[in-house]
């Protein structure tokens, strides 16, 4: 990934100031209170809201659905952008939930590196797991904070033993903890030689760090109780000795994550992976594209579009298309091709996000993420440049693992119950497919909560109870192969065949058995479970 960059000339200071990344972590590790904790420290809000405080303070910033205030739960992605210290953040907040993955691979697609957020008592869970391995097809960078160490969590060298293990990755340590549960008094900072204190009293306070020289220095002691010194002074040396030291270029590679320890809640340990993300984490890469890659220091404007959401203001019926911009320099009013339709569009009014929160972009650089609002025209996948035909590559979306009918409680609004469908299909928050026979459409999804959130979606934004009913299928597939053999599987098998919302032919299955009766008597076509978004 890296071995390009000694030819390729320095970026300009904009883009290079530039840090884009995601979080993930299994559901309930802490990744909303972190988010909220960034942006307390980028200067963006003046009080964080936790997941399960009451009232006013319960809304976190990053949770803008009804649904996500509701359950204290994130099911889309958000994005959000600020300045701390010289470095400008473009945070992108994932959902944690695994029924909602797809938009978390997607989304994993328009970052250049992830903060893996760890929770201290649990290590790594089935989710981390799964979203690490996306972050290892694509070399994402990767760096660690294990959170909640102001609980009872296991003992250090366990969690990070258990990373190696689980995920093949080299941990250094960035930071030590010092106690852990009831005792759990701060870190040493392994990377500065501070001592950090965490402050109980005041959780949006940032903790006080006391700058000592090594772990000999007697200020040491007037800080941290003897028992709890004698084995930090312990761990250290044994750490130091057994665990490798921090190489940037290897972190840069994706083969090693440093990791700091903390409490998001407490909002310990958040400002050290803060400064950890700006001096290690990369600065805008180079996308890959046909017919050729984009560099971000590349003088014309280029994005693409990784997300789509619908009614983010539930009083307008807009839709905002999240770009992340791989080079150039984009500026308010400027026109851009839209590759796909070949049509240009000019982007008048495109946002920032914070949260829900928004503001005009005047500027953005490449790197930045920025919301373009649309009726329709733009879907996820989509190409935008200043007139060079080039398609980003590598946006994927994969067969639902769940397919239900879907009827509109008052029959005669089956249209509007069509129009709601694309809406959400074109967003990538459901596939929805067409059967050649019979009516009424069929949703596919990946996790059951999903059929739960649409549902509430439908009602909400467009004022339609629906119902959902079992389906006699079980999965789709995406047909390919020429023409002549696709019509003849189609003509032979039109129970089994419908269409998805771009029109390409799906063949709908019961069992293992009829992919494989496919595979048998139809050997020129190729069912697939995933296909290149709009291409």
């Amino acid at each position: 990934m890296l071995d390009t960059v000694s030819n390729r000339p320095d970026l300009p200071a904009e883009i290079a100031r530039r840090r884009t990344f995601a979080i993930i972590s299994h559901p309930d590790a802490g990744k909303t209170t972190l988010t909220e904790k960034f942006l307390l420290y980028g200067g963006a809000i003046q009080m964080a809201g936790q997941v399960r405080a009451k009232g006013e303070a319960r809304r976190t910033r990053s949770d803008f659905m009804k649904m996500e205030q509701d359950r204290g739960i994130s099911v889309s992605a958000s994005a959000m952008s600020f300045d701390f210290k010289t470095f400008r953040f473009n945070l992108v907040d994932t959902p944690g939930h695994s029924d909602f993955s797809e938009d978390t691979y997607r989304t994993l697609t328009a970052v250049d590196a992830a903060v893996m957020v760890i929770d201290g008592a649990k290590g790594v869970e089935s989710q981390t797991q799964k979203l690490f391995e996306v972050c290892r097809l694509r070399d994402l960078p990767i760096l660690t904070f294990c959170n909640k160490m102001d609980r009872e969590s296991r003992d250090t060298f366990d969690i990070i033993d258990e990373i190696q293990e689980n995920l093949a990755i080299d941990v250094t340590p960035a930071s030590w903890p010092i106690g852990v549960g009831r005792d759990f008094l701060g870190c040493y900072d392994l990377i500065r030689d501070r001592l950090e204190l965490m402050d109980r009293a005041d959780r949006n306070k940032v903790a006080e760090s006391i700058a000592i020289e090594g772990l000999d220095d007697p200020k040491l002691a007037e800080n941290i109780p003897a028992h709890l010194l004698e084995k930090l002074r312990e761990e250290v040396e044994m750490a130091r000795e057994l665990l490798p030291t921090l190489n940037p270029q290897a972190v840069l590679e994706g083969h090693m994550t440093p990791i700091w320890f903390g409490s998001a809640i407490n909002s310990f340990g958040v400002k050290e992976l803060m400064d950890g993300i700006g001096t290690y984490g990369p600065e805008p890469q180079p996308q890959k594209a046909t017919p050729r890659q984009i560099l971000p220091e590349e003088t014309k404007v280029s994005g693409f579009v990784f997300k789509v959401q619908a009614n983010m203001d539930p009083k307008h019926r807009d839709r905002v298309a999240f770009v992340r911009l791989a080079s150039g320099h984009f500026n308010r009013g400027m026109k851009l091709t839209h590759v796909r339709s070949k049509k240009p569009m000019s982007i008048t009014n495109p946002v920032l996000f914070l949260a829900s929160d928004r503001e005009l972009a005047e500027e953005a650089w490449a790197g930045d993420i920025i919301g373009i609002p649309n009726h329709g025209q733009l879907r996820i996948g989509d190409t935008l440049t200043e007139g060079e035909a080039l398609k980003v590559t590598g946006i994927p979306s994969f067969a639902p693992e769940l397919l239900q009918t879907v009827r509109a409680g008052d029959p005669m609004k089956a249209k509007h119950l069509e129009k709601a469908l694309m809406q959400f299909a074109e967003e990538g928050a459901a596939k929805v497919f067409k059967p050649m026979i019979g009516s009424g459409f069929i949703v596919g999804v990946v996790g059951a909560l999903q059929f739960e959130v649409l549902g509430s979606r439908i009602e909400l934004e467009y004022g339609l109870p629906v119902r959902f009913e079992a389906s006699q299928f079980t999965s789709a597939r995406w047909v390919h192969g020429d023409k002549a053999a696709v019509d003849k599987l189609v003509n032979a098998n039109k129970q089994h065949m419908a269409e998805d919302n771009d029109g390409d032919v799906v063949y709908l299955t019961r069992l293992q058995w009829d992919i494989d009766r496919i595979a048998r008597d139809y050997p020129d076509v190729t069912l697939s479970a995933t296909k290149e978004m709009m291409v």
